[in-house]
């Protein structure tokens, strides 16, 4: 019944030409402005009526690309707290995530929650910054980054799947209670996004925000150690797959916010599947040595079958590189002989 009223709901939106679409299976639309997720000029990325925008306390480095969030959920649904994984959503939810370089907005990557579950879906913009366009396989585009010329990669649609996998089924990453759990500068004022959002009616279930999960901001010392706050960052840029369920689930290599073993960090570990990508070094991470720690060379490196995260990045993100540089300088321990 709810899935026929959602269909219903998604052929009246479409017949009167207003609101957010609904669109729960293929085709999906060609045109970004199709979604109707923008009001006013697409390029100025004003949210629609009620499509709401919200930011993450640590975020995936992607090639230094500025990012803006939105989120929308069908009228009269709203999504289900987990206090560890990401929250449960509603049939017809729709994500998107904007990427932009100074003034020119290169993609805008929609995450929607299908009949047939989650779909990635990429839309490239075009040089008039007017609408972007899906494509399946984008075209690397040439960019410049304090005077460094790189190609900027869109993933496509199989590689969307790789990152958002969990168990062999796609979800979203970023919205997970302690990725959420800060403030956000609303019309109305600043507020805490999972308070706004309970009070709102878009989440249920939800703790005050002084019981949640939250991550530390990576860059931003005042809100966790050196060692939150490189957990956080390797939580944000590697958890995705890292983890017990994810695609690197046969490393061994767990870094995800709530794993508590050390070992599992990398510390001492021999890695599963030694190589190029290991180089001549032993183990994953060792006590106060970085430059011997192969978590270090991946991260430092943009040769392919070195470089970790292996897709989503083309250029290596330095103050990142160098506070987990800082907390494994820091950490005390002996991997033996």
């Amino acid at each position: 019944m709810r899935t026929l009223l959602l269909a219903i709901a998604a052929l009246w939106l479409a017949s009167c030409d207003r609101g957010v679409r609904i669109v729960l299976d293929e085709p999906f639309p060609k045109k970004l402005s199709e979604w109707r997720l923008f009001a006013g000029p697409l390029g100025k990325l004003q949210p629609a009526e009620r499509v709401v925008a919200y930011d993450v306390n640590t975020p995936l480095f992607s090639d230094y690309a500025a990012k803006s969030r939105m989120i929308w959920m069908p009228p009269g649904t709203s999504a289900k707290y987990d206090g560890g994984e990401a929250f449960e959503f509603p049939q017809g939810t729709v994500v998107a995530k904007t990427f932009s370089f100074g003034n020119r907005i290169v993609e805008t990557r929609l995450l929607v929650n299908t009949r047939s579950g989650w779909r990635g879906l990429p839309y490239v913009w075009n040089a008039e910054q007017t609408d972007a366009t899906f494509e399946i396989v984008p075209d690397a585009v040439s960019m410049e980054h304090e005077g460094k010329k790189f190609q900027y990669i869109i993933p496509n649609v199989n590689q969307c799947k790789g990152c958002h996998d969990r168990a062999k089924r796609t979800v979203p990453i970023g919205l997970k209670a302690r990725h959420l759990n800060r403030e956000y500068a609303y019309a109305g004022g600043a507020e805490n996004q999972l308070a706004y959002w309970s009070r709102t009616g878009m989440l249920t279930g939800a703790p005050q925000a002084g019981e949640a999960p939250r991550n530390a901001v990576w860059n931003d010392s005042a809100t966790g150690t050196l060692e939150q706050r490189a957990r956080a960052y390797l939580d944000a840029n590697c958890g995705h797959c890292h983890n017990a369920e994810g695609p690197a689930d046969t490393s061994g290599l767990f870094l995800t916010a709530g794993q508590t073993e050390p070992m599992r960090w990398g510390f001492c570990k021999v890695p599963v599947a030694a190589g190029h990508g290991a180089g001549d070094l032993r183990f994953d991470v060792v006590h106060g040595k970085p430059d011997e720690s192969i978590l270090l060379r991946r991260m430092n490196s943009v040769e392919p079958k070195v470089m970790m995260p292996e897709i989503g990045r083309s250029t290596i993100h330095r103050e990142g590189v160098e506070l987990i540089r800082q907390w494994v300088s820091e950490t005390r321990g002996s991997c033996g002989p």
